[in-house]
């Protein structure tokens, strides 16, 4: 065991052992700080050595499932891992990865850090057009994605290796099936540097172009003991997240988190989301953990919760903010408390309710260990406001922090300016140090010279049992400049149409201050992103726009 693997353990226990005591874990945690560390090699494959547990468990919609054991998933990573080689992958290769819920995404992970190459995560629904301008930003040599998709890089220009997992594929594609042929035992052919590049991950792109984020060796995997800590997980725990391939989250909490703890990985595969299987699956499968964003909670409480007859020990929410009316309905079905944190791409969970802390309603809890979170001032940059932008102290650098934004130093600069990480969102802090969020710096907006939160307009609109989704967004007024419309999904048995809205103007009369009130109010889809983020951007260019299918408070006056 190396020192560097016997340092993150310790970290690790120290974080397990006060899994319930915030007070103590914050005060005493200390990132480990190696110079040279791999995570598959040094942590992963030292806790697989001879264990025959369960590190990976998929189920898929037909029934069928695959398991692999801790030693299983190194073995065949060392045996990707060889093949890659052969290939041509070496050291800080870009290596774009386009897979499912597959074993093939865990152990191409696995291979790639062996490797030291550079994964650059991409989620399936991407089309050519995405796809381009990931080849070309981030200079990718090799791809490995499913035979389905091959078809898509037809139309990606580039000289680089391809490998299609599943068959199908054109001759111009090597099957990756191959590698189950190779070398058994893998050989690293140099040190790996702690600093050293490991994922590239593009941001969802909510506003603008998406962002290249860069991670190492230590930043993700050393970075989600937070992740681990805020979940609760411990080892042989199973663990389920709902999140998507190729989006930050699934290596969140479907990679480094639940190993970090030497718990298994599970997942049921769905073409479409069903409530009612997907909780009969986690009684199968014995889940003691979850997570799945806001998005998904929702669509949980339009089932019957108490079909599910042993719920989870620990579960949480991330992705988007969470609004005290889930936590409140969970609560009453599964006897249990969804814990909010908040994180993102550049980092791992920076704020968090964690087991054991007091909750309070519409707060996402208290800083993770390991990070100093301050809120600067609007007007002057100050740390230490009641209310500002969430910020990460870099005098005391956490390791979960990105390099930068890759290939574009003055995003970077901007985004580390004046010794703070800015994260670009707006929170309130309590005197008991409870940070409440309070929105993107972009979409919080003023209405009548009072700022208006639209996270907290939009949980006031889904606690009314006729709303499914919203979104809050600025509408020009000529006496007010800009007032409150919000953009409804509503609940199965709901008509858009006048009565319904008249009933969620009156909702919001009742709930809210005059100066917040919901003032024009429109019924359809949201636009979201790939990644399934609602893209506010395209709601106020809609807004701005006019649109007859509006409805206005004065009218039912």
């Amino acid at each position: 065991m190396t020192t560097a693997t016997e340092e993150f353990r310790r970290a690790r226990d120290f974080l397990l052992e006060h899994r319930e005591d915030y007070a103590t874990a914050y005060r005493d945690f200390a990132w480990p700080r190696p110079e040279r560390f791999n995570w598959a090699l040094d942590w992963f494959d030292v806790i697989a050595d001879g264990n025959d547990r369960t590190a990976l468990h998929l189920v898929e919609e037909d029934g069928s499932g695959t398991r692999l054991s801790f030693a299983a998933l190194a073995r065949r990573s060392d045996q990707v891992a060889n093949w890659l080689r052969q290939r041509g992958v070496g050291a800080e290769d870009r290596v774009l990865v386009m897979l499912g819920n597959q074993a093939e995404l865990w152990e191409t992970a696995l291979a790639a850090m062996k490797l030291r190459a550079v994964v650059i995560p991409a989620t399936p629904l991407l089309g050519p057009a995405d796809l381009r301008d990931r080849v070309d930003r981030g200079r990718v040599r090799h791809v490995i994605v499913r035979a389905a998709d091959t078809a898509k890089f037809d139309e990606v220009p580039g000289d680089y290796t391809r490998i299609a997992v599943g068959e199908g594929a054109g001759d111009s594609w090597q099957p990756y099936a191959d590698a189950y042929g190779a070398a058994e035992h893998f050989a690293p052919d140099g040190p790996t540097l702690a600093d050293d590049p490991l994922m590239l991950y593009f941001t969802s792109g909510t506003t603008a172009r998406p962002k290249l984020v860069e991670h190492t060796h230590t930043s993700y995997p050393i970075g989600h003991l937070a992740t681990m800590y805020w979940i609760g997980l411990r080892p042989g725990d199973v663990h389920l997240n709902i999140s998507s391939p190729g989006w930050a989250k699934h290596a969140w909490s479907n990679l480094f988190a639940p190993w970090n703890a030497e718990a298994t990985v599970f997942l049921h595969n769905y073409t479409r989301f069903d409530a009612a299987r997907l909780m009969a699956e986690m009684d199968r499968a014995g889940v003691t953990t979850f997570c799945a964003p806001p998005t998904v909670w929702r669509m949980l409480l339009q089932a019957d919760l108490t079909r599910l007859r042993t719920p989870p020990r620990e579960v949480v929410a991330a992705g988007e903010p969470l609004n005290p009316e889930v936590i409140e309905q969970v609560r009453r079905a599964w006897n249990v408390t969804v814990r909010d944190g908040f994180g993102q791409t550049e980092t791992a969970v920076q704020v968090s309710n964690s087991p054991g802390q007091a909750l309070k309603t519409g707060s996402m809890g208290r800083p993770s260990p390991g990070y100093r979170v301050e809120l600067l001032d609007p007007v002057s940059g100050a740390p230490g406001a009641a209310e500002g932008e969430i910020a990460l102290d870099l005098s005391a650098r956490p390791v979960g922090l990105m390099t930068g934004y890759h290939g574009d130093p003055d995003r970077t600069a901007e985004a580390m300016a004046g010794g703070y990480y800015r994260t670009g969102d707006i929170g309130a802090r309590d005197a008991d140090g409870y940070i409440t969020y309070v929105g993107r710096a972009d979409d919080v907006f003023k209405a009548s010279d009072y700022k208006i939160s639209p996270f907290e307009l939009e949980s006031v609109l889904l606690e009314h049992e006729a709303v499914a989704e919203a979104a809050v967004v600025p509408a020009p007024d000529e006496l007010r400049l800009a007032v409150p419309k919000a953009y409804v999904v509503l609940a199965e048995g709901w008509e858009p149409g006048p009565g319904t809205a008249k009933t969620l103007f009156e909702h919001s009369r009742q709930a809210l201050a005059p100066y917040k009130r919901i003032r024009r109010l429109e019924f359809g889809e949201l636009p979201k992103t790939v990644s399934g983020k609602i893209r506010r951007i395209a709601l106020r260019e809609a807004t701005a726009a006019g649109s007859v299918n509006e409805y206005r408070e004065e009218d039912f006056r």
